[in-house]
């Protein structure tokens, strides 16, 4: 905890929404050299491997009317150098999506997720933090993943593993949640 970090919140939220703005493609003069990208089942991935990831991967070119809708900008208590934030985005399928997947006029409306800037001293991006979904439940059609995972998944072309999938309930999870029940007295009737 860093309680005499120099940037106040607010250049902090105004520095996150003027990245933003520009668009995560342009952010590469933004970021610091031990940057870092992390998402729920990727990364992290230092500054290189991210800019290289990203300028191969053009999200716009399959959505290119897609809004991420950020909001509810805070500065976290703990963590004063880093800037948290919520994204719902939506966009329709009308391009080329991932070099190859052809247009299928879907609508794309992804859940809430969790998002995170952690910034050094001099105002670089040393952190960025994406698609944690933070309510699957909430009005989707991603089967409740976020970050890339909802465009594949919501186009009919969810990628070939697990974590690219929608939660279910694993055998063991279910098992132990039934002696749980039986044991416990308790649980869902």
């Amino acid at each position: 905890l860093d309680a005499n970090f120099p940037i106040t919140p607010d250049e902090l939220i105004e520095r996150t929404n003027e990245i933003l703005k520009r668009g995560v493609g342009e952010m590469a003069d933004d970021l610091a050299l031990d940057f870092q990208f992390v998402g729920p089942v990727v990364g992290p991935l230092a500054k290189e491997e991210f800019l290289k990831a990203i300028g191969t991967f053009d999200v716009t070119t399959g959505f290119p009317d897609m809004q991420s809708n950020y909001y509810h900008f805070r500065v976290d208590p703990f963590e004063p150098d880093r800037v948290w934030f919520t994204s719902r985005p939506v966009g329709r399928h009308t391009g080329t999506f991932a070099g190859s997947i052809e247009p299928t006029g879907i609508r794309v409306v992804c859940p809430p997720q969790a998002m995170s800037m952690t910034f050094n001293r001099q105002g670089e991006v040393k952190k960025f933090t994406v698609g944690a979904v933070m309510d699957r439940t909430a009005e989707n059609n991603t089967g409740g993943l976020g970050g890339m995972f909802a465009f594949f998944y919501a186009v009919g072309s969810p990628l070939p593993f697990p974590e690219a999938k929608p939660w279910k309930m694993s055998k063991r999870y279910r098992f132990f949640t039934g002696l749980g029940r039986i044991f416990g007295g308790g649980g869902s009737k």
